[in-house]
This record gives C-alpha cells, structure tokens and sequence, in this order.
C-alpha cells in the first residue's frame, strides 16, 4: 500500500473464545466428537426456550412496529421501563435519556472505549473478558491496564494493587468492573464495591460496571447494582439480555448513565458516544420491544429461579470434582456460569502432553504447539481438545499472566457434565505428571 492503513491497535484485537472453535471444527472432521465448553452460549448447549417468551416474541413479529427504526438511544417504552427497574431501588435516579441501546455489549464496548482520547487509558482486572480488554488496548495502540483478581481470595480484586496502579499512572481515567465476573465466576461483595468506588472518587475517575450477569447469582451470594451504592461519582453500566433472557442472537445490550451531570468532561464524552450511534441511526428495533414484556412477565421469575438453581447444583459438582487436584487452584462459581482453573505457579512445562489415538490429530496438535510463544496453558488446552474433545479457553487469553483455563457449567445434562469434569480431572493429573 502507498500509506499503512493498519490502525495501531490492530494487533490487540484477539478473541480466543471463538478462535479455538477453528481448531475444533478441525479435529471434528478428523473424527474427534467434541464437548464445546469455550463460549457462554445457553442456546448453543440445549437451553429451551420457554413457550411464553416465544409467544412474546411472535406476537411482536406480526406488528408492524418492529420492523421499522426505533429512536437512536433506543425505544422509548422500554428506556422508561428500565429506568423504573433502576428508580424503584430508591437510589440513584435516573430517566429514559440516560439509557442508550447498542446492538449487543460488544457494539456498546466498542463505543466506550472507541470515543475515548488515546491518552485516557481504563484499568481493568486481570484476567478479564478479552472483548474489554482488547477494545481498551486497541483505543490505545499498547497493551491493557490491569489491576489483579487474587485466586487465592475468591478471586476478588487485589484492592492495593489497584490504588497503586492509580496512584502512580495519572493517564488512568476510569476504572472497569465486571461483576459477576467473567472468566471467574466471582461475585464481588458490597465492600469491596464501596472501595473500588472510593477510588475511583479520589482520583476523579469514572466507572464503567458491566452488569450483563448482575441477576444470574447464587450459592446464597449477593451483590449490588453499580447505581445502587455510586454516589456521585459519573458511571456507565453495561447490561443485556443475551445470558439472563436468554437471547444472545439478539445482539441486544443497553447503557444506563449515572451522574453524567456532575462533570462537563464525561458529560461530553457520553454525548459523543450517542453522536456516534446517531451516524448508525438506530439498534435493532425487534428484541428491544420485547424487554418489557419478557422481563415483566409472570413466568419469568420462575424460568430464572430454575436456571440459576441450576447452575448452582452444577457450580458445586465442579468445585467437588476438580479441588483437591494436585497442582491447581478452584474456586466456587457463585454467578455467571463459568469457572476458572488455575494452575499453580512451575507446574506447566513445554515437555508435558496427553495421548492422541488419531495420527493426523496428533500431527496437527505438535504443530500447533511447536509455533512460536505459544502459551503453557494454551498447549494443555490443546491436547485436552485432541486426547478428550473437550474444548476451553486458556486462561492466559483473558488478559493475565496467570495459566488456566476458563470452562463453562452451561451442559444442562447432569451425567454428561459429570463425565466432562471427571475426565477434566483425570487429564489436568495425566499432563502434570507426564
């Protein structure tokens, strides 16, 4: 090319979850029969759609209404309905104008950290979900920002590390905070919400909270909104339907803003934002009409009780099943519905490895391993897809130094997910000690 027309940030743009589905379709076609475990998708792994939230959707289908634009922050029905979910809590206040839809979060992630000055960076955990952190680092052309979650603490934000992160790189402007987390699972309690906030109120900072899996908790755990305990410090919460519904074929995602009046600076930054979906002109008008209705309906409490009483169960027949493992750590999944393992530290080598019955998968996986700076954890993950056909994500993808792996607790039979973790369990012990 006459100009490099590659944007500095290119190169930060990585999404392991849906790479490693590459390599499976690959060793499917070699006769591998896979267990895909790599991405939070309920209706890829057998959720049923309830009858009445079909129902809800097809009754919308037959209107004319849904096939036309709706406004550019969104259809104004449903920004007011959930303006009264936020308002009724008694907190903070908030009216249909300070919500934004976006077509899906990744579209709404994009935008927040697309329209900020390049200089302004945002410190996210480490690890972290790879479309927040590849969207900061790419805005900024250089490697994210990160505070640690402690795997030796339920995986909770190392709080010290994060004020001395602050404390000492004044180009930190906002803090992220992903809660209920993932890739870990962790639900952060109030205090350590109030401590990332005080922060964040210190430094003149704002907060950016994604809250996609706020209602999926349990294991008796519990957590609060952003705009519940935010004070006055100026907030963006990211939410969706596409886990808790779920409808993640939607690409339906929403932006509430908290306190964008109390300073002119992320006044305008917001504003910006919005401009920028105005140049769109609108999301997608069909499953925004739907919100109300769904989330308002009378079976709806009953059909989530049911699926986090689910993920409950299983979230503790995976911790049962893989702690006590020599050479790794496990933590509990109290929300979302992933898990994170982590292996202690001098445990992976590039000597181990798992047996392959298939010649060509064989061949394909030492080529794969044998490419350059290919991750410890990355090369575990890949003979346990050719030995197993069980398919995950590295850990060391979402952004930290830390090597894991990340597994979903999505398989709705209960002998089949059993089977996955045992033999889980059985690899983890043959690789460390092969």
């Amino acid at each position: 090319m006459r100009n490099n027309i590659v944007h500095i940030g290119a190169g930060e743009l990585v999404y392991e979850i849906r790479a490693i589905v590459e390599i499976a379709d690959k060793l499917q076609q070699m006769g591998i029969k896979t267990n895909m475990e790599n991405i939070g998708d309920p209706i890829a792994k057998g959720e049923k759609i309830p009858q009445w939230m079909k129902e809800v959707v097809a009754d919308l289908v037959m209107q004319d209404c849904s096939y036309g634009y709706s406004p550019t922050r969104g259809v104004l029905e449903t920004r007011q309905f959930l303006a009264e979910q936020t308002n009724r809590r008694g907190k903070t206040q908030i009216t249909a104008d300070d919500i934004m839809f976006f077509n899906g979060l990744g579209d709404a992630i994009q935008k927040v950290y697309g329209f900020l000055r390049r200089e302004a960076r945002i410190i996210g955990p480490t690890p972290t979900y790879s479309t927040h952190s590849s969207a900061e680092a790419a805005h900024a052309g250089t490697k994210p920002i990160s505070y640690r979650l402690d795997p030796d603490n339920h995986w909770y934000p190392d709080l010290d590390d994060l004020r001395l992160s602050v404390k000492y790189n004044p180009s930190i402007s906002g803090i992220l905070i992903i809660n209920p987390d993932n890739p870990t699972g962790a639900v952060y309690p109030e205090r350590i919400l109030q401590e990332m906030i005080a922060i964040a109120r210190e430094y003149d900072l704002f907060i950016i909270c994604d809250e996609v899996y706020h209602n999926i908790v349990f294991n008796g755990t519990s957590t609060k909104p952003i705009s519940d305990i935010i004070g006055e410090v100026p907030a963006l919460a990211l939410k969706g339907i596409s886990k808790e519904v779920p409808w993640p074929g939607a690409r339906c995602g929403w932006m509430e803003v908290y306190n964008a009046d109390k300073d002119p600076v992320f006044q305008q930054y917001v504003k910006s934002i919005l401009d920028a979906k105005m140049v769109e002109v609108c999301s997608t008008t069909l499953p925004q009409k739907a919100i109300p209705r769904l989330l308002s309906h009378p079976q709806y409490p009953v059909y989530l009780k049911e699926r986090k009483d689910r993920y409950e169960k299983f979230s503790n027949i995976a911790v049962e099943m893989l702690q006590g493992i020599p050479g790794i750590k496990v933590n509990r999944t109290n929300g979302a519905f992933y898990m994170s393992v982590v292996f202690k530290k001098g445990q992976l080598s590039d000597c181990q490895s798992l047996p392959i019955e298939i010649d060509e998968v064989r061949t394909l996986v030492e080529g794969l391993v044998a490419e350059p700076k290919v991750a410890l954890d990355k090369r575990f993950v890949y003979y346990l897809l050719a030995s197993t056909g069980i398919c995950v994500v590295p850990l060391s993808s979402f952004c930290t130094m830390e090597q894991g792996i990340r597994i979903t607790l999505l398989e709705r039979d209960e002998q089949e997910f059993k089977h996955i973790f045992q033999t889980l369990g059985e690899s983890i012990t043959a690789y460390l000690n092969s």
